[in-house]
């Protein structure tokens, strides 16, 4: 018998919690913050889904994920299927349902979720979670038949784009090497987001079902000084190579003070606690002086990261200055929400014009001026305008800046790549680069963006490197049928390949 049809009226209206640590343990530990949802948690959720027929869901998300498909299957009590369903195409389940912005993703347009209802999204991103966190406990993996394609395939950098990318390219038959500059695979999952909001467990368990397609990590391998991107297509004997490099080079605002000890970036700070385990100094050797009084500068991902850990270190006061309202801040709302929890100080519409130093050239107050909003600027957000005579100044003895990222130059200076005006790699439509062969996508093309838009990057490029191999996509079932006129030796323009041919 076919099941009654859902309507807003019959679905449980209230949104499933989140268990969650209590703030003022979680403010001292980095274990992680949101505990998940048990089984009952995640069939309750699963039932307020509309099973829309027009699945905005879907349009919503960056790498297209069945998502109506698979909170079916929660539904049905069939995990493993619901796993099926996400991992054709998202094999990091448990990572993307931590930290994606699903309230401006696929939460965003949720049906039940709208203005009209007045009822909250499904929170699809637990769900993801849910699902993910299983499959890690039950070790389940999704390796399909994988026919050898006879083409290798080197991916620059272990982050979301390269190895959404690998990924893809695995599934083809290609046999895919990603070279890495750290020791460790996992890019801005390893070194930029802490423990309590995504642990490295299981970034490590996700990275796992990439090595069971048979993709080999090369760690310690910095592409640019140790070999070039034209080495590897020559001598190295590589047929495309996708970059996914990331842009993790930090800025910073140019005022006085910014050379002063106790002046650092997010990323140095992050990479220090979460990648080389600063946090747990002595047992590991990475030195970090975590300041008593620290102030962040910036109100994005980045900046809450950087405040909650200046606490888990044992600051005793932790500032926020942001030069815009919180209305403005970049921030998911739930990362400000767990931020206030924890007792970080958040000073809006103020912007810091000087760091003052003690005798020693160590940081000991900030000069801060107070903003109000005007017009708006080409992005149309409203400009912070100073208010003339506001300054003032308060101690601090640390200072960190989390004001966005550039691209990191090693790949530009080393290799005859196309570059923007910013000096990020460019591409065409198909994310390929001015170098045949070569494709890039992620934060080393846009600038700093979401995990989920990287990989969404990742296998976009894939299925443009795919086409320039001559390899048939699996995931295109129907094409339309090629003009007569544009056959070559029967075969249409997409599946002509390319052969380095070299001169005397």
């Amino acid at each position: 018998m076919a099941a009654k049809k859902k309507t807003i009226r019959t679905i449980p209206q209230e949104r499933t919690p989140m268990p969650e640590q209590d703030p003022r343990a979680r403010a001292r530990n980095f274990d992680e913050v949101a505990c998940g949802y048990s089984i009952v948690d995640a069939q309750r959720e699963a039932e307020r889904c509309l099973q829309c027929a027009d699945e905005p869901c879907v349009r919503g998300c960056p790498v297209g994920i069945d998502i109506p498909g698979f909170i079916r299957k929660i539904t049905e009590k069939h995990h493993h299927g619901a796993y099926d369903i996400i991992t054709d195409t998202n094999l990091l389940p448990s990572v993307c349902g931590r930290v994606c912005p699903q309230e401006s993703q696929c939460e965003g347009v949720c049906t039940v979720g709208a203005p009209d209802t007045r009822l909250e999204p499904v929170a699809i991103g637990r769900l993801e979670r849910f699902i993910g966190d299983l499959a890690i406990a039950e070790d389940w993996a999704n390796v399909p038949y994988m026919e050898p394609a006879g083409h290798k395939v080197a991916i620059i950098g272990a982050g979301p784009a390269g190895m959404a990318c690998a990924a893809d390219m695995a599934k083809a038959g290609c046999e895919v090497v990603i070279y890495e500059a750290f020791h460790e695979p996992g890019g801005v999952l390893k070194y930029g987001i802490p423990d309590f909001r995504l642990p490295n467990s299981v970034v490590d368990a996700e990275i796992d079902k990439l090595r069971q397609l048979g993709i080999r990590f090369e760690c310690n391998t910095l592409v640019g000084r140790l070999f070039t991107i034209e080495q590897l297509l020559t001598e190295m004997g590589y047929s495309a190579v996708f970059i996914g490099t990331g842009a993790g080079y930090p800025s910073f605002m140019g005022i006085p003070g910014e050379s002063l000890n106790g002046v650092l970036s997010a990323n140095e700070l992050l990479t220090r606690c979460n990648l080389m385990r600063a946090r747990d100094f002595p047992s590991f050797d990475t030195p970090l002086q975590p300041g008593k009084h620290v102030t962040v500068i910036g109100a994005g991902n980045t900046a809450m990261d950087a405040l909650r850990v200046s606490l888990r270190l044992g600051a005793d006061s932790v500032h926020c200055i942001y030069r815009r309202s919180r209305k403005e801040a970049p921030a998911r709302a739930e990362e400000i929400h767990h931020a206030e929890q924890e007792g970080v100080d958040f000073n809006w519409l103020t912007s810091p014009i000087e760091i003052l130093s003690d005798d020693k050239n160590n940081v000991r107050a900030l000069r801060c001026v107070r903003m109000e909003l005007g017009a708006p600027d080409a992005s149309g957000r409203r400009s912070p305008v100073a208010v003339p005579g506001s300054e003032f100044e308060f101690a601090t003895d640390m200072v960190v800046f989390a004001i966005g990222t550039n691209a990191n130059p090693i790949i530009g200076q080393t290799a005859k790549l196309k570059l923007d005006k910013r000096g990020y790699i460019a591409t065409d439509e198909t994310l390929a680069t001015s170098m045949a062969g070569v494709y890039a996508g992620g934060d080393i093309v846009t600038g700093a963006a979401t995990v989920i838009k990287a990989m969404g990057a990742g296998r976009k490029a894939a299925a443009a490197m795919k086409a320039y191999l001559g390899l048939h996509d699996s995931t295109v079932v129907y094409q339309a049928p090629a003009d007569a006129a544009t056959l070559r030796f029967g075969l249409p323009a997409d599946q002509h390949n390319f052969v380095r041919v070299r001169s005397a």
